[in-house]
């Protein structure tokens, strides 16, 4: 089990990686940062996007779940806010990591068979 978070946290941090090389103004100065940007992501999702989701929950609705992808670059834009070497440079490059980083997650997800 603690081998699968393991590769779970890793894959994240190397899709970080891949979207800084893809979306402008989404930066990550190396794996280092791009690890602990993941875990923070990750547990900032968990606590406070959580929170987020469920009180926006009529809004995401009936923008048919656009408006978690606005939570999602608002979590990124506060996560490059504490890491070092992870920058997001505005709400317009946060928004395109989320949308990039949901799809990548979701190939991941298919192609794994974690």
């Amino acid at each position: 089990m603690l081998l699968y978070w393991f590769v779970r946290w890793l894959i994240s941090a190397i899709l970080l990686l891949v979207v800084s090389r893809v979306v402008p103004g989404f930066e990550v100065a190396g794996l280092g940062p791009a690890l602990v940007a993941s875990l923070l992501i990750g547990l900032v999702n968990a606590t406070l996007g959580f929170f987020l989701k469920i009180i926006t929950f009529p809004l995401s609705i009936i923008t048919f779940g656009v408006f978690l992808l606005v939570i999602n670059a608002l979590m990124l834009l506060f996560v490059s806010g504490l890491v070092r070497g992870f920058v997001v440079r505005g709400f317009a490059p946060a928004f395109w990591g989320a949308l990039l980083l949901a799809i990548l997650h979701m190939l991941m997800a298919w192609l794994t068979p974690l």
